[in-house]
C-alpha cells in the first residue's frame, strides 16, 4: 500500500499542471488573496474535504437519503457566485457580513472576520470540491470504481488522502503566495479594494463557466494548445508496479481481478495480437441509441470498437471526435462502436445528462449507461478513455488507453474489416 499511497500523493501534485484544475485556480487565487492570514488554509481544507467526501461517501449517502446529487453542483455554484458578487459590490458583502453576524451570534463564536478568515475559505473551498472534477488516471479510477460499488476500506481512504494531500499542497501555496504579492506589495497594495472587484468577476465568470459546462471546452482547448501534457499527466502511474498493486487493492477488497487485459505496444506493421475473448456487457443499466440490447454474442461477425468514457472527463472528450468519425466512416463496412458511460461521479449516472453529451458532441451509436460498473469490472478497465478493438470472433486484438494513437487504431481497424469481407467470386 506504501508505494500506492507515494504514486497517489505524486498524482495529486502533478494535477496542479492539469487542465481540469486550471478552472478553478482563479477562484482559489482571488478567494486567498483577500481576507484574514488564514484564508487560504481554509479554502484548501475545505476542498480537501469535500472532495473526499464526494469521492467517498457519496454513493452511500444518497442510498441512504435518495436525492439527485446534482443539487450539489449547483448549490457550489451559487455560493461561488454569492461570493463573487460580495467582492464585486462591496455594499453587498458588508450587507452579508451583518447578516452572518448576527445569525452566529446566537453561538457565541462570531469574530469580525469569520467571513474573511478560515471559516470563509472553507466554504469557498467546499464548494469548489463539489464542482471539481479532476483528470482520473489508474489511481483515482480505482478509488471511484471501488466507492461506487461500495468497497471502500482504510486503505482506499488513506490513498484517496494521500491524493488529496497532493492536490492540496501545491494549492495552498499558491494561494499564499498571490495573498502575499497582492498584500504586500506596494505597488498593488494601494489598489486592493479594485483588485478585489475585478477577483469578484472573475469568480462569477468561473461559476457561470462550471454551470455551462464552457470550462470543459475551456480546458479542452487547452490541451489542444498543449498536446503532450496528456502522456506527461498519465504516464507517471502507467507502470507495471501501480498496476500489480491497483490489482492486488482491488482483490483486497472483493473486486475480481482474474482478467487483465494489457495493452501491447499499438505497431502498425505488425500482425495484431491476439487478447482473449471479450467479456459480455453486464449490469447496462440502459441502452441508448439503441432498440434494444446489444451483447457481445449477437454480434459476432462484426468489428466491434468498444470505447469507455464518462462526459465530464476531458480526455474522453477529446477521443470522441475520432470515435464518432470512425463509425460514420465504417459503418456501413461491418465496423460496430458502442460507447460504455461509466460514471466518475454520482452525479454522471443521470440519463439525461449521457444523453445531452451524445447529442453535444454527435455520438449516434449506441451507448450502455454501466452505472454499477460492472461492465467495467468485466475488462479490468482502469482508465478514462479506454479503447477495445475486437474481431469478428469475439477476440480482444487490440486495447488503448487515453487519447492519442488514433493513426495506429484506425489501421487496426481497416485491417480487420478488410480481413471479414468476402473473397470474391472467380470469373468462369
Amino acid at each position: 500500500m506504501t508505494i500506492l499511497i507515494a504514486f497517489a500523493f505524486l498524482s495529486g501534485v502533478v494535477t496542479i499542471f492539469a487542465p481540469c484544475i486550471w478552472p478553478i485556480l482563479p477562484i482559489v487565487l482571488s478567494a486567498g488573496a483577500t481576507g484574514g492570514e488564514r484564508k487560504p488554509l481554509g479554502i484548501v481544507s475545505g476542498l480537501a474535504v469535500s472532495f473526499m467526501l464526494v469521492t467517498l461517501a457519496l454513493a452511500y449517502i444518497i442510498q441512504t437519503i435518495p436525492f439527485d446529487p446534482e443539487v450539489l453542483r449547483f448549490f457550489a455554484v451559487g455560493v461561488i457566485t454569492i461570493l463573487g458578487l460580495t467582492f464585486l459590490i462591496p455594499p453587498l458583502g458588508a450587507q452579508l457580513e451583518g447578516i452572518v453576524s448576527r445569525l452566529a451570534s446566537f453561538g457565541g463564536r462570531y469574530t469580525r472576520n469569520s467571513g474573511t478568515g478560515f471559516w470563509g475559505g472553507f466554504l469557498t473551498g467546499f464548494s469548489l470540491g463539489l464542482v471539481w472534477s479532476p483528470c482520473a488516471g489508474p489511481i483515482l479510477a480505482t478509488i471511484a470504481t471501488l466507492a461506487a460499488t461500495q468497497a471502500v476500506s482504510f486503505q482506499v481512504v488513506f490513498i484517496t488522502l494521500a491524493f488529496v494531500l497532493g492536490v492540496s499542497l501545491p494549492l495552498f501555496a499558491l494561494a499564499v503566495l498571490g495573498k502575499k504579492v497582492l498584500t504586500k506589495t506596494r505597488i498593488l497594495a494601494p489598489y486592493i479594494g479594485r483588485i478585489q472587484q475585478v477577483f469578484g468577476l472573475i469568480m462569477i465568470l468561473a461559476a457561470l463557466a462550471i454551470y455551462t459546462g464552457y470550462d470543459k471546452k475551456l480546458q479542452t482547448s487547452l490541451l489542444d494548445t498543449f498536446p503532450r501534457y496528456e502522456g506527461f499527466l498519465n504516464g507517471l502511474e502507467k507502470n507495471a508496479t501501480v498496476k500489480e498493486k491497483l490489482d492486488e487493492l482491488k482483490s483486497a477488497n472483493g473486486e475480481n481481478t482474474l482478467r487483465t487485459v494489457e495493452e501491447p505496444k499499438l505497431n502498425i506493421t505488425s500482425a495484431l495480437p491476439q487478447l482473449g475473448q471479450a467479456p459480455e456487457f453486464v449490469g447496462i443499466e440502459k441502452w441508448l441509441n439503441t432498440d434494444s440490447a446489444l451483447t457481445m454474442k449477437d454480434l459476432r461477425g462484426k468489428v466491434v470498437l468498444i470505447h469507455f468514457w464518462t462526459y465530464t472527463c476531458i480526455n474522453c472528450i477529446r477521443t470522441l471526435p475520432y470515435v464518432t468519425r470512425w463509425y460514420e466512416q465504417y459503418k456501413d463496412q461491418g465496423l460496430v462502436v458502442v460507447g460504455v458511460h461509466t460514471p466518475e461521479f454520482p452525479y454522471e449516472k443521470k440519463t439525461e445528462n449521457v444523453l445531452g453529451a451524445m447529442s453535444k458532441y454527435r455520438i449516434n451509436y449506441p451507448v450502455a449507461q454501466d452505472n454499477q460498473y460492472q461492465t467495467w469490472q468485466a475488462y479490468n478497465n482502469r482508465y478514462w478513455p479506454a479503447v477495445y478493438l475486437v474481431d469478428a470472433e469475439g477476440s480482444i486484438r487490440l486495447t488503448h488507453f487515453g487519447e492519442g494513437n488514433y493513426k495506429e487504431i484506425e489501421q487496426a481497424i481497416q485491417d480487420l474489416l478488410e480481413k471479414e469481407q468476402p473473397m470474391p467470386k472467380e470469373k468462369i
